[in-house]
């Protein structure tokens, strides 16, 4: 093929992509507007037009941002950790999560569900997100190359029971936009992880997880619930896809990374002047420029600087922030800032600066696939490898992809093989290969696993 034209066509693959994952991120205007007059300040769902999904569970004197002892019973983590602070105690009503499931479950003698996977969250979404991405049927299907939750998919809703997940502090769960604002509990990712155990061990009476999953910030609940959950044998296997185990400094890049995102927010004149307490003011008047500004400053490495490259100015100014914006500038995050809140942000960073359970891998008693991608530019894929090592029995798989982090989507699809293996634990001795992943336009991929891998 002429070189030229190849540049051409990978330049048009890399923009296309691009605009499809901001697509992707993108509420429709009529949505923007439904959550605008339901929800004053942020709506219970990311996709609003799959709200109706949603369902939600209330867990009374759950205390947050406690310390949670691992080498202690767990059901001494029941209530949260210890020294944390109950919503209830401040005035709110109790904890809420929310979550979306479906599939068949199975159901043992106690009519206790045992064959349950679950799917954790990402840094900025929730369960209608991830049902949208992955979930057969929807429109956002193509921004994971094809759904990858449903009959006969790779995680097979004939075979098991699938809940998607909210996180603890953005949308459906409570969160500081509610009403506490900054009063609310610094919260953990280990808040994160028990108060959904209550979720599915109380609510949905889950007596088994299969697979705990997710991508992103939900492959960092993965790792979590490994080290939580597998020594009592709740979790049988855990495939975090693109996650961390570490996003204080033992991460210099990822933590870096987020720092100044949180910067981002406080450079606003409006948190300045409030400190971030401006919920007595109109909507129009909080800080919503510097959460705009952080959007911009993560997006610049989100995707891989080829694909930044080869997008057209006029379509990659709406994510360059500008103060005083004209025209299509920083038009993109003006859109969705209007759904979010700064202070539910700022927890969220914050939650990350106090994370590290990298001493505590050796806990893992679960069958690991950790999943990553090579052009990453947010977790480097040498410290999801470093940390694979670090879990007796683990397999790591990786690809190359232009759209870096982003790519964790579409990652199930792209080693199917591979993971429909793990997650049916249909291995022996090895994992399936995957000669032909590369060409036709297909990232290279990898799998390293050890030496007489066994069931």
């Amino acid at each position: 093929m002429n070189a030229n034209l190849r540049k051409t066509q990978v330049k048009k693959h890399v923009v296309g992509l691009a605009m499809v994952l901001a697509a992707a991120f993108a509420l429709p205007g009529a949505a923007l507007a439904q959550a605008a007059n339901k929800f004053p300040l942020t709506p219970s769902s990311g996709t609003m037009e799959l709200d109706h999904l949603k369902q939600y569970y209330e867990i009374p004197n759950f205390r947050i941002g406690g310390k949670y002892k691992l080498d202690a019973d767990p059901q001494t983590w029941r209530d949260g950790g210890e020294g944390g602070t109950t919503l209830e105690s401040l005035g709110a009503k109790p904890l809420r999560v929310a979550y979306i499931a479906v599939g068949t479950p199975k159901r043992n003698e106690k009519g206790e569900i045992v064959n349950a996977v679950i799917v954790n969250t990402f840094y900025s979404g929730d369960a209608t997100n991830m049902y949208n991405f992955w979930y057969e049927g929807q429109p956002g299907n193509g921004f994971s190359g094809g759904a990858i939750v449903g009959p006969g998919r790779v995680i097979d809703t004939n075979r098991y029971y699938v809940v998607f997940l909210d996180a603890l502090g953005l949308w459906g769960t409570s969160k500081p936009s509610d009403g506490l604002g900054r009063k609310f509990p610094a919260y953990s990712y280990f808040d994160m992880v028990q108060s959904n155990y209550r979720l599915l061990r109380d609510h949905l009476r889950i007596a088994q997880v299969e697979v705990a999953t997710g991508v992103s910030m939900g492959a960092t609940q993965s790792w979590v619930w490994g080290v939580m959950y597998s020594p009592s044998g709740f979790v049988k296997a855990i495939m975090p896809i693109g996650g961390t185990t570490a996003s204080d400094g033992a991460d210099p890049v990822g933590a870096w990374t987020f720092l100044l995102a949180q910067a981002a927010i406080e450079s606003d004149p409006m948190w300045r002047k409030t400190n971030g307490n401006y919920y007595d003011l109109p909507v129009e008047q909080h800080p919503k420029r510097g959460l705009q500004f952080m959007w911009s400053r993560l997006q610049l490495t989100g995707f891989s600087f080829p694909v930044r490259t080869a997008t057209p100015w006029p379509q990659l100014e709406r994510e360059v922030f500008h103060w005083e914006p004209k025209g299509n500038q920083s038009a993109a995050w003006i859109a969705r800032v209007k759904n979010e809140d700064p202070v539910d942000f700022w927890y969220r960073n914050d939650a990350g600066f106090n994370y590290n359970i990298d001493k505590d891998l050796h806990r893992i008693k679960a069958r690991t696939l950790v999943v990553h991608i090579e052009t990453d530019k947010w977790l480097l894929i040498e410290n999801a490898r470093r940390a694979a090592k670090a879990v007796d029995g683990a397999v790591f798989a990786s690809f190359a992809d232009p759209t870096a982090h982003y790519a964790v989507f579409k990652a199930p699809n792209v080693l199917k093989d591979t993971i429909k293996a793990f997650v049916d634990d249909s291995f022996t001795t090895s994992l399936p290969g995957i000669a032909g992943a590369a060409g036709a336009g297909r990232p290279a991929a990898a799998v390293d696993k050890p030496a007489g891998l066994s069931k």
